[in-house]
């Protein structure tokens, strides 16, 4: 199963939206995650992003040369496991309820 279809096992009830080139993934209104070819691209708190990104396969999301705060990039090798991403795709989807 692609990573694609993953996500949307977990997230059911979200609404998805073509945008970044990728698919993103709608909760309670805001975007919580996206997919791409490269992996996936999550919503966090803000002072959270430093110490997440210290993790193997975790960097901060860059737009053109632009770091964008309170998102991160999540290589396709750190999501391999059933927990792995379910952590990831629950910490986007609290942090799109909270905002």
């Amino acid at each position: 199963m692609d990573l694609l279809d993953r996500v949307r096992l977990l997230l059911p009830d979200a609404q998805e939206k073509r945008m970044f080139g990728a698919v993103a993934f709608m909760v309670d209104g805001a975007l919580a995650v996206a997919v791409g070819a490269d992996g996936l691209m999550v919503r966090v708190a803000p002072q959270e992003q430093a110490a997440l990104v210290e993790q193997d396969g975790v960097t901060p999301m860059t737009m053109r040369e632009r770091v964008s705060r309170g998102w991160v990039r999540v290589e396709t090798t750190a999501l391999e496991g059933e927990e792995e991403l379910g952590e990831w795709v629950a910490r986007g989807a609290a942090r799109a309820r909270a905002v």
